[in-house]
């Protein structure tokens, strides 16, 4: 057990809660991926497609208004409020729960990462690819940004090539991999677009 304050600890809601109260949110782009939108543009029909730890949710009011059916989930309770405030209408989608413990009745087809691996802890990271392969089912699609940095502090937390597809490889394959095609000044030079098939 770690013996900073919670509000030091990116695995607690206390360290998210500050920033977003403060609004001091440097990974938050202020709107929707080129990358994103190219992508939901390929996937037929209404996926039901998570994103954890939402944030500002600006990626899951888009996709609603698209048709999707979108559940936008975080642990802190400050990121619910500006996401409810950027949602306006479609706040329905939001869910405040730990992603790791939630009950996601019949999953999903689609979970969107951004900036949701690399802020969590190192420590954490193979509980997040087991979570992701209980999600979604065979054919299921992890689709987003990967942060790529050989930095031991964080976050954000950066990962190697290598490192991800040990990570992943026992449950998914990868689809998709090139450069993000624009990322906020955190992220930038950094992170990749990929898309992952559930196994």
């Amino acid at each position: 057990m770690s013996d900073k304050p919670l509000d030091q600890r990116p695995e607690t809601p206390d360290f998210w809660d500050k920033r977003f109260a403060a609004r001091t949110t440097p990974w938050d782009a202020g709107g929707v991926p080129a990358d994103l939108m190219a992508f939901a543009s390929t996937v037929p029909g209404a996926p039901r497609v998570l994103i954890p730890g939402c944030g500002s949710a600006w990626e899951a009011r888009w996709l609603m208004e698209r048709g999707w059916r979108v559940t936008a989930l975080d642990f802190s309770a400050a990121a619910m409020e500006v996401a409810r405030e950027v949602l306006g209408d479609h706040g329905a989608c939001l869910l405040h729960a730990d992603f790791f413990h939630f009950d996601a009745g019949e999953g999903y087809d689609i979970l969107y990462e951004r900036a949701f691996k690399c802020a969590l802890p190192r420590k954490m990271w193979q509980d997040y690819a087991r979570r992701c392969a209980v999600l979604l089912p065979p054919g299921g699609l992890l689709a987003g940004f990967f942060f790529f940095r050989d930095d031991p502090k964080g976050p954000p937390f950066g990962t190697s090539p290598e490192a991800l597809r040990e990570l992943l490889s026992p449950w998914f394959e990868c689809l998709e991999d090139r450069p993000a095609a624009e990322s906020i000044a955190v992220f930038s030079g950094f992170e990749r677009w990929q898309v992952w098939r559930r196994l």
